[in-house]
């Protein structure tokens, strides 16, 4: 098992217990890790109750991920605490459910500019502020979840297809720019799982019954699937890995028919 003991993380995108980012704190936090966590808004009440379940408890903060003031005051707050940062997984995401219904022609250009905002530049503004507290530490791994509807049609996934498609392009142009300085820029595109965001997609539970029947596995794939991955890409296992989208759902990838 990966050792994250004397490793500082922070870890945004944490909604509930469903969200994948959560799965992510459970794990690191129980191989040593310490962790910053961040919530938005009304989600403050529900990131707090479970950072009191970790032990180290987190400091839990609010981050507004469209706001760089509020990302300047995170990393300045890790900063003063302990002077460096090892890692950041970067879950935040979010289209309006006007704009992942109907026709994607019909995407307006607030909803397209607020979908690749919240679900896209925001992983390249953490990164820019995670980048001299991981050089002060040597060097570190910064990790973001994405899905298959970057590069295939989902129904009722729409400029969050395209939104998902930008953020695995940052990835690739991140792991360039950040490589020199020993930071690594990955991305795990999960399965689908039954987190809040998924809750907004229409038909869900019909993605869920293709990908059990079709995935090699011939299941679906829960938090630990993508905490595991998560562990391996962000610890010294997956030094040698970077500007990669690795796939954690069960097979479903590969498979023609």
């Amino acid at each position: 098992m990966a050792d994250f003991t004397g490793k500082v993380g922070l870890i945004v995108g944490v909604a509930n217990h469903r969200s994948l980012s959560w799965a992510i704190a459970q794990a690191t936090a129980k191989a040593g890790a310490t962790l910053f966590l961040t919530y938005q808004g009304r989600f403050e009440e529900h990131v707090g109750d479970l950072a009191a379940k970790l032990d180290p408890k987190p400091t839990v903060l609010p981050l507004d991920v469209a706001d760089d003031d509020q990302i300047a005051a995170v990393f300045a707050k890790i900063q003063d605490a302990h002077g460096g940062l090892d890692f950041v997984v970067h879950g935040a995401a979010f289209a309006s459910r006007e704009e992942i219904t109907g026709r994607f022609m019909n995407t307006t250009r607030d909803g397209f500019k607020q979908a690749l905002d919240i679900s896209a530049y925001s992983m390249i503004a953490l990164a820019r502020g995670a980048q001299p507290l991981m050089t002060a530490r040597g060097g570190g791994s910064i990790l973001t979840l994405t899905f298959l509807g970057s590069d295939r049609v989902f129904p009722n996934y729409n400029v969050m297809g395209v939104a998902k498609a930008a953020l695995e392009s940052s990835v690739r142009y991140l792991a360039a720019d950040l490589g020199p300085d020993n930071i690594r820029v990955n991305a795990i595109s999960a399965g689908p799982v039954k987190t809040l965001a998924a809750s907004g997609v229409s038909g869900f539970s019909g993605i869920l019954q293709v990908y059990r029947d079709r995935a090699a596995l011939k299941r679906n794939i829960d938090g630990s699937d993508v905490a595991g991955a998560a562990m391996f890409l962000l610890s010294d296992l997956g030094k040698g890995v970077s500007g990669e989208v690795i796939y954690v759902d069960a097979g479903y990838r590969p498979m023609g028919m």
